[in-house]
């Protein structure tokens, strides 16, 4: 049996159109097992997954944590592959059996799998949709499980990744955790992942991805092996391969700039609980 653990902090705007994505082309057949673990709210997330039906199984927890919803998300989960979904993506049911496929088969040394990105970038500001068409082609981008709120793992897998700390960076630990010989992108499934609409809420989600890099770099004896920052030999290459990227190449040192001057002040005080929300990508 799949099992599908969903932490939602008061997500009442968006856990609808995943779980409805997850349900609608299931077969009666199906038993994958679906939880929700609503984790410190106060709108109603749990109202509207409760009312999906007796394949949704709601738990709530007092305290708003990510790390804490995953661990009660085990708790309650019923069997292997397991995923590991953000509540403000899209995934199919289809997509959910093609990441669990190859973790199916213990001989072929995969532990993890994730989906490709589908980043719709209609509506967003000019910096945004130039900062994504940069950020997508970055090698570590492409070839690692994160930011792509959705990471599959066998039982082996899964005995890997729960021994790790709580971090902000959890979906960056864990693809770190396995090996590229470890670890697959799943080219035959897909996620949306709805970026930030604005520039003021992409600065947000960048000065949270710095906080929380620093913080997982800390947990290591080897800072340049636990992170997947961008260098300027990555955007060296991807200008060689594409002059006309100039534009967005700027607009991305731009931001990363704007995001580093504003995350220094939480990693001095090693503040690394505070999480900047981006709102934006959760407007229908």
């Amino acid at each position: 049996m799949t099992s599908i653990v969903i932490p939602a902090h008061n997500e009442a705007r968006v856990i609808a159109r995943l779980l409805d994505s997850l349900l609608a082309d299931s077969s009666p057949e199906d038993d994958t097992d679906i939880v929700v673990v609503c984790n410190g709210c106060t709108d109603e997330t749990a109202r509207i997954a409760s009312a999906r039906g007796p394949r949704v199984r709601v738990v709530e927890i007092p305290v708003p944590s990510k790390h804490a919803a995953l661990r009660a998300g085990d708790d309650h989960a019923r069997g292997f592959p397991r995923l590991y979904v953000d509540a403000d993506v899209v995934i199919t049911d289809a997509d959910v059996r093609a990441l669990a496929e190859p973790l199916a088969d213990e001989s072929s040394g995969i532990l993890a799998t994730a989906p490709e990105r589908n980043i719709p970038l209609a509506g967003c500001a000019w910096r945004v949709r130039a900062y994504y068409r940069v950020w997508q082609r970055l090698p570590a981008v492409r070839q690692g499980l994160f930011g792509r709120g959705v990471i599959a793992v066998s039982k082996a897998g899964h005995a890997r990744i729960a021994e790790l700390p709580p971090l902000m960076a959890d979906d960056l630990a864990a693809s770190l955790a396995f090996g590229p010989e470890e670890r697959l992108v799943i080219d035959a499934a897909r996620v949306v992942v709805r970026p930030p609409r604005t520039w003021s809420d992409l600065i947000k989600r960048r000065i949270r991805a710095m906080v929380s890099t620093a913080q997982l770099e800390q947990q290591h004896k080897s800072p340049e092996d636990a992170s997947a920052r961008t260098g300027k030999a990555d955007l060296i290459a991807l200008l060689r391969e594409n002059p006309g990227l100039l534009p967005g190449v700027v607009v991305f040192v731009a931001a990363a700039v704007t995001a580093r001057r504003r995350a220094r002040k939480a990693v001095r005080a090693q503040d690394f609980g505070t999480w900047l929300r981006d709102e934006s990508s959760r407007q229908n």
